[in-house]
């Protein structure tokens, strides 16, 4: 009875020394993969997407107690890499001034940019009835007495490196352009004592932006 039972217990001590053995291969095989796609994923070294602000075109920038703008851009971004694809998961687009958002974000389409591909995007900024600090607004009402109003155009978003059928994890993406406005039609609106600029007028700027990742 004891040798047959010792019989049953040797081959149980075999079968879960192979399946041991199987995972630990498995395991292996998976790590090896992992750690080699990374090491290609490092040595390839991916370079972060260059960001071009292209124009701005402004239809409403009025201020009195609160600030009223309404403008469209065009931005671009161009992928350096060779061997990299660019996942851009989100991606969200507004207008800062002095580092306060004045308009609401505007979303970006997901997209994917291929080897050196370039994607041009050209979305509205709108932002209506803004409260804005009073030294701002001093501020802002100087800089356009001055004739000049420095504008942030900022992104915020997520992107994915692609190498291969390899998709990396997800990288915040931060993206600020600074676009000196000149204001050469301004109206004083006489029923809030603030100022209005129109006509609609574009301003061809071609300013890089700074980008981090």
């Amino acid at each position: 009875m004891s040798t047959k039972h010792d019989c049953h217990h040797h081959r149980d001590n075999h079968r879960h020394k192979l399946y041991r053995h199987i995972a630990i291969a498995i395991i292996t095989l998976i790590a090896t993969i992992l750690f080699t796609i990374l090491l290609i994923f490092l040595i390839l070294r991916p370079s972060k997407p260059n960001f071009t602000l292209q124009d701005i075109t402004l239809y409403t920038f009025n201020i009195s107690t609160t600030l009223t703008s309404t403008l469209q851009i065009t931005i671009s971004s161009r992928n350096p890499n060779s061997r990299i694809g660019i996942y851009y998961d989100k991606l969200n687009v507004y207008a800062t001034y002095r580092n306060q958002q004045i308009t609401l974000p505007t979303m970006i389409p997901p997209t994917y940019q291929g080897h050196k591909d370039v994607n041009i995007w050209s979305p509205y900024l709108y932002g209506n009835e803004v409260p804005v600090a009073p030294y701002l607004a001093a501020s802002l009402a100087e800089d356009e007495m001055a004739g000049t109003v420095l504008i942030n155009v900022r992104g915020a978003g997520k992107v994915r490196w692609k190498v291969g059928s390899f998709v990396s994890t997800v990288y915040r993406l931060n993206v600020n352009c600074p676009a000196y406005v000149t204001f050469g039609n301004k109206n004083i609106n006489n029923n809030n004592g603030g100022y209005e600029v129109g006509p609609a007028v574009k301003y061809q700027l071609v300013e890089r932006c700074n980008v981090d990742v």
